[in-house]
């Protein structure tokens, strides 16, 4: 059962986790009804919810620097409230980087990689909230690999899709052969930021079982 008096921390990070799902919901819905003209709009939407990550880091970094006890290292809370913000980041830079690029199409490859980070957000969150009972748990182990499969589908995404940029069919212009390749990129870092949230979860079970 884990302990009230840390309840403050455990929320904090599913919240943090509630809101990488909250962004990339959001980025698969600008995806899926692209519309250039409604650029400023979607990255004024995205940025708030990137903004609430940074307020809930905030709030955790300040109870860590006034708590005399954590329930696992401070050093591994601190990481742990970092990476989590580091998904929203990476989540709001795609929507970026398509507009620093002037895209005005969305590729079929770009919505299903949008569709593949929900996934990976949606199973991150379902791990944290297992994670205060990490000492006693029997599905967290489970649901860390689970964040791994999923990155793991994501990876195989990004190679699929730049290789099909690179082949430059149908006359496709160079410059956007180049906006593409980065676009994936930038999908695949939200991917890899979800699995480092898993990795850190990880150490803290080795560490503290």
């Amino acid at each position: 059962m884990a302990n009230k008096k840390n309840d403050f921390y455990w929320n904090n990070y599913i919240a943090a986790a509630d809101t990488a799902c909250q962004a990339a919901g959001y980025l698969l819905e600008c995806l899926r009804k692209f519309d250039a003209k409604r650029m400023n709009e979607m990255l004024v939407r995205m940025h708030e919810l990137e903004h609430k990550g940074d307020s809930l880091r905030h709030e955790m970094t300040q109870a860590l620097a006034k708590s005399f006890v954590t329930p696992i290292d401070r050093e591994d809370m601190a990481e742990m409230c970092q990476r989590l913000d580091h998904v929203i980041d990476c989540i709001e830079e795609v929507l970026q980087v398509i507009y620093i690029n002037h895209t005005v199409k969305i590729t079929d490859e770009a919505v299903s990689f949008a569709e593949k980070i929900c996934v990976c957000t949606e199973k991150m969150k379902a791990m944290l909230k297992d994670l205060p009972n990490f000492r006693k748990s029997e599905n967290l182990h489970s649901l860390i690999i689970d964040v791994n499969t999923a990155e793991e589908e994501c990876d195989e995404l990004y190679f699929q899709s730049a290789y099909n940029c690179r082949e430059n069919r149908d006359g496709k212009n160079p410059l956007d052969v180049i906006a593409w390749r980065e676009i994936y990129s930038k999908l695949e870092e939200c991917a890899d930021a979800c699995e480092d949230v898993a990795d850190t979860v990880e150490a803290v079970v080795m560490k503290n079982t």
